[in-house]
């Protein structure tokens, strides 16, 4: 089996689990405060993502204990959001970040940020830290937020029972996640790439048998991937106007973002029964 590393923003003490998979995650890093035209040199795997252009892009600083790490996740409702579960399983709270392109900008026009605590979590019953299996958390928010130009929230797939492998489709993913394997630390800016899906045989193949169908893989290649500190986030179908979530980061091969390797992300249209039961967020 190959070694895989989840992608929440990790540590650099590896814990091997009992079947070679290291679940690994990293103490969130003071930013460096730089302007945008210094940063728009550091992007190498994505495009800066401009206002409002991700409304449903949702950015999670959880803390356990006095440890705080970064995770990505995506607005559903006015709500609720939905992440993985690798993200909060064991987290004490979380300070959602709304409308935000600049993380490191607490004044930045159209940024919320918004406390949950752990009350407010709910993990997936049967999430499997060692196997990586239903890699899937909702976090409800205290308060009723209000919709506008920055903030608006994604549409899940329709509840119908005919659900596509979205073999082929375009797709984005963004994150605040690092922007190469040679960053120490994750990006203060949102960045976003659009990639293809791609087929569940290839992608199991490479990971040699340790795709399910719950799961969803998208091409890398070229260097455009998602990376450490993107756990949780959107991977979204574009379609008739509409931002379907089709995926929440999950999981990529522990030799490198940039290596050109399948990254993985829970399918949600495995868990729409899930997600209606907990949170009452539906699409008939």
């Amino acid at each position: 089996m190959q070694s895989i590393t989840l992608l929440s923003f990790f540590v650099v003490v590896v814990v091997s689990a009992g079947n070679g998979v290291p679940p690994m995650k990293q103490r969130l890093p003071k930013m460096s405060l730089m302007t945008l035209e210094e940063y728009r040199g550091r992007i190498t795997n994505g495009d800066l993502a401009q206002p409002g252009q991700f409304p449903y892009q949702v950015g999670l600083s959880l803390m356990f204990g006095n440890q705080g790490f970064w995770c990505g996740g995506i607005l559903i409702s006015n709500r609720w959001i939905l992440t993985a579960a690798h993200c909060t399983d064991g987290a004490d709270g979380v300070t959602i970040y709304l409308g935000a392109i600049d993380i490191s900008n607490d004044n930045e026009k159209g940024q919320q940020r918004i406390y949950s605590s752990k009350r407010y979590i709910i993990v997936h019953e049967e999430w499997d830290s060692e196997l990586i299996r239903n890699d899937i958390s909702l976090i409800k928010m205290p308060v009723v937020i209000e919709f506008n130009d920055r903030i608006q929230p994604a549409v899940l797939p329709k509840k119908d029972g005919q659900y596509s492998s979205y073999e082929g489709a375009l797709v984005w993913a963004s994150g605040w996640g690092r922007d190469s394997d040679e960053a120490s630390s994750i990006s203060q800016l949102l960045r976003y790439i659009e990639v293809p899906v791609i087929d569940q045989n290839i992608c199991n193949s490479s990971y040699s048998g340790y795709i399910t169908d719950k799961m969803i893989c998208i091409n890398t290649e070229g260097n455009k991937s998602t990376c450490n500190g993107d756990s949780g986030g959107p991977l979204v179908l574009k379609q008739n106007g509409e931002n379907i979530v089709i995926g929440a980061t999950s999981f990529g091969i522990i030799y490198g973002c940039e290596v050109g390797w399948p990254a993985v992300f829970t399918r949600i249209t495995a868990y729409l029964d899930w997600i209606e039961e907990k949170s009452g967020v539906v699409n008939n």
